[in-house]
């Protein structure tokens, strides 16, 4: 996604245990998993699909959303 957007992204890995702890929730960071655009927080607890992150990341960037993607007789069965 940084290639396609003009963005860094940075990611933090921890072990559980450490996102658990009373020195974490003081930093007043969000709950892992977790994405957040700048300051706001797109998502907290729970993993994203790549589909809602890009949606997110282009109304930060202020552009407009993509296009649905089309999808066939098949598609429309199995989502």
């Amino acid at each position: 996604m940084g290639a396609d957007y003009a963005v860094e992204i940075e990611m933090t890995s921890q072990p559980k245990a450490e996102y658990e702890s009373e020195e974490w929730a003081d930093q007043d960071l969000p709950c892992a998993p977790a994405v957040m655009i700048g300051d706001d927080v797109v998502v907290e607890g729970s993993d994203i699909s790549e589909e809602k992150l890009v949606g997110a990341l282009r109304e930060r960037l202020g552009m407009p959303p993509l296009e649905p993607e089309k999808k066939g007789i098949l598609g429309r069965l199995f989502t």
